[in-house]
């Protein structure tokens, strides 16, 4: 699934690690959330859309 994690993330002037320190997840997740190997669960993808102030659909596009 595509996202503008990266972006966000980038504009925010946050690390990958703290993201994920954020998230209470691995940065070896955020990675992988990031390039698209792996699709965040619904409670996850709420979370990352609240860390940014975003709707999951601001952020998650299905393709």
């Amino acid at each position: 699934m595509k996202n503008r994690i990266k972006v966000l993330r980038a504009e925010r002037n946050l690390t990958q690690a703290q993201l994920a320190e954020a998230l209470g997840v691995s940065r070896q997740t955020v990675n992988a959330i990031e390039t698209g190997k792996y699709d965040p669960s619904l409670p996850l993808a709420f979370q990352i859309a609240r860390q940014f102030g975003l709707t999951i659909e601001n952020i998650f596009d299905p393709e």
